[in-house]
């Protein structure tokens, strides 16, 4: 069961990329039934009851208010389930998390998502309580299948949260180092947290080379890897995000705003913006204003 729910073709949902599921009561079937590869990215937390699971060589136990982030490309296996098993379960693609995610205060929290081992922390009362109304909110925003406008802004918003309260946990609850990432892993990392800095000003794939002491070539074939997107695909949502903010959240006119993204026409920023959101910026910016007047 958990193994269909995490690979799941994260494509027909309300939100593309991204699904959760409060689970209320566990069927298990059987051993064989329930080993699998992880294709998507899952983050489970468990209400009740316990079981074991075994990834790679390595067994350990789940029980009540425990916290397992499951690797993408791990196998794993489920067995010995006692108990009322409750949990929820939060499924998502790489290009969901790296395309709505980019974002300096979140790109460390790829850092565990990248990870080659899945990391489980028991987490006291107050921290369950947080995460599980978390996973709440997302869940109840993201079951209806008529996404709003608004809607889809409080399925970015919660899904942000997430990453913030498990970076939260991470660094509260884990001591030294616990992400094992490879030199692959570490170069995308890297690439990110540059990018989110200067997306603004640098939109090209050689400037991020440069920094980083490789070739265009190899950063787009290591990018690709890791993530799914190409280098240039990312750097182009990084620009769309931070113009998006600026339009939710300043009063800069877009011709001031296309200067300052180093656009050289506020045509070619129109152009840009249209080709990602399918609106122009003005359009953007009114539907925003818009849907704050109406709150």
């Amino acid at each position: 069961m958990i193994k269909d729910l995490i690979n799941t073709e994260l494509k027909d949902f309300p939100k593309e990329g991204l699904n959760i599921y409060i689970i209320k009561k566990y069927v298990f079937k059987t051993s064989s039934n329930e080993s699998f590869s992880v294709r998507n990215y899952a983050v489970v937390l468990i209400k009740s009851g316990e079981f074991k699971i075994r990834i790679k060589e390595f067994t350990t136990e789940l029980r009540a208010q425990d916290l397992m982030v499951l690797s993408k490309d791990s196998y794993c296996s489920i067995f010995e389930v006692k108990g009322k098993l409750q949990l929820f379960l939060i499924c998502f693609t790489s290009g969901f998390a790296f395309e709505n995610c980019l974002k300096k205060e979140l790109v460390d929290s790829f850092a565990f998502l990248l990870g080659d081992s899945s990391s489980k922390i028991s987490l006291e009362d107050k921290d369950f309580q947080v995460l599980s109304l978390i996973y709440k909110l997302i869940y109840f925003v993201n079951k209806d299948s008529r996404v709003s406008v608004e809607d889809s802004e409080l399925q970015r918003i919660g899904f942000d949260l997430f990453l913030h309260e498990l970076k939260f946990i991470f660094n509260r609850y884990s001591t030294g180092n616990p992400f094992k990432i490879n030199r692959r892993q570490n170069l995308t990392v890297q690439f990110l947290t540059i990018l989110t800095i200067h997306c603004k000003k640098q939109h090209r794939v050689k400037y991020y080379a440069g920094a980083l002491f490789v070739t265009p070539d190899y950063l787009n074939k290591i990018v690709r890897k890791v993530t799914g997107k190409t280098a240039k695909s990312l750097i182009d949502q990084a620009i769309i995000n931070e113009i998006k903010n600026v339009l939710e959240n300043s009063p800069s006119s877009i011709t001031l705003i296309a200067q300052d993204f180093e656009f050289s026409s506020l045509s070619k920023l129109s152009i840009f913006f249209k080709r990602y959101t399918s609106m122009s910026p003005s359009q953007y910016r009114n539907i925003t204003l818009g849907r704050f007047k109406n709150l």
